[in-house]
């Protein structure tokens, strides 16, 4: 047999499974766009449109904690920061609709200036630019600052809460600069000549965040696959064996946190417009525990995982709400104990393991080899298995 007629068909099992990925994908956008919302409308559910469209903003956060939790080993509890400094640059952009005119709460205060910080807000490409960068670069001097010293674990995780602490009572005591803890309001602001509550406009947004959250799952879909990928999970496992082997952990470490906080300003932005407000709550540390919550619920270093889990908790809050709203915290932590106790790996790492066996037994299917699966699908093993079926048959 020829080893390398085998090589060629590998590469092309893999670009077979990246073009049905995209096909999935391209896939969910289009039901995201053409077909959920219809039916929403048809039975009386078009709020939920919009709260379908903030928790997709949402998802893109998860995924920029799911590749640095889960895939890297660093845990965040402080992206809530990141996620106000996105939503903030946006509102602020808004606030000086139309033509850069002053914001109204400014005159409660005796501002009759605009401050020169807000002056660069009045424009758009720089607002854009702005709402990713500057998390981006708040995240990579902190993380290099932090990563030098090789702080991790629970120590960074409390470093990260200690950061939000700090930014938040910073934004909640500028009641002359960013109106503190009234926030900023965006569903009453203009752009483009029209209302950002209105239907149109709202519209416009949800279709923009199921495009950009393509665009992130295809961002973190490349940063954790191929060389770099496995050496993020190399860093996770085992960090000072990376080390010993000639990597320097501190530069990876400090791409994949900038990367993270970036998703983050880009899911405050999305976020803020569609809920109509951005306020320092969002620096709550509560919240940004949620957000860790929401990747453990749909699986850790699962991308997928990710976005399920935010949709799932976030609508099961929703709805346990409405028609608990005395006792659907209850049921939100017995989730939480749930995922904790019996499903640790998540959901999606639940389908993975037993979920898998589940269906091929009933399926009455081969079952899933645990250890070295690479094997089990190797052209050369099947080939050697089959030669040697063939002898005991002819034997």
């Amino acid at each position: 047999m020829d080893i390398t007629a085998t090589k060629p068909g590998f590469d092309w099992r893999k670009r077979r499974f990246l073009l049905i990925e995209g096909a999935i994908v391209l896939a969910i956008i289009l039901l995201l766009i053409f077909v959920i919302p219809p039916f929403l409308v048809s039975i009386g559910q078009a709020f939920r449109v919009n709260l379908l469209g903030r928790y997709l903003a949402l998802a893109i956060v998860a995924l920029g904690i799911d590749i640095i939790w889960g895939y890297t080993g660093i845990l965040s509890l402080g992206h809530g920061l990141f996620f106000a400094l996105g939503g903030y640059a946006l509102a602020m952009y808004l606030q000086l609709q139309p033509d850069g005119q002053l914001p109204d709460f400014f005159s409660l205060y005796g501002v009759e200036s605009l401050p020169i910080f807000w002056q660069p807000f009045s424009s758009l490409p720089f607002t854009i630019f702005a709402a990713i960068i500057i998390p981006t670069v708040v995240a990579a001097v902190l993380g290099y600052l932090v990563f030098r010293n090789r702080i991790r674990g629970v120590y960074f995780a409390i470093l990260t809460q200690a950061a939000l602490i700090v930014f938040f009572n910073f934004f909640n005591g500028q009641q002359k600069l960013i109106n503190g803890t009234n926030g900023l309001k965006t569903d009453t602001a203009t752009i483009f000549g029209q209302t950002v509550g209105s239907s149109t406009v709202q519209w416009s947004f949800y279709m923009l965040t199921v495009v950009l959250l393509a665009v992130a799952y295809a961002l973190c879909r490349w940063l954790t696959s191929g060389r770099l990928g496995r050496l993020l999970i190399a860093i996770r496992d085992d960090e000072p064996r990376v080390r010993f082997t000639g990597y320097d952990p501190t530069a990876f470490k400090v791409l994949v946190f900038a990367a993270s906080a970036g998703l983050a300003g880009m899911s405050g932005a999305l976020y803020t417009v569609q809920s109509g407000i951005i306020t320092p709550k969002a620096m709550d540390i509560a919240f940004s525990i949620e957000m860790v919550i929401w990747v453990a619920v749909g699986g850790r270093a699962s991308l997928i995982g990710a976005i399920l889990g935010t949709l799932i908790v976030n609508f099961a809050k929703s709805f346990l709400s409405e028609k608990f709203p005395e006792v659907w915290l209850f049921f939100q932590g017995a989730l939480f104990l749930i995922v904790v106790t019996v499903l640790p790996g998540g959901l999606v790492g639940w389908v993975r393991s037993q979920g898998l066996d589940y269906s091929r037994t009933l399926l009455r299917g081969k079952q899933r080899v645990t250890t070295y699966p690479s094997l089990e699908e190797d052209p050369d093993v099947e080939y050697e298995r089959q030669d040697l079926t063939n002898r005991k048959s002819d034997g």
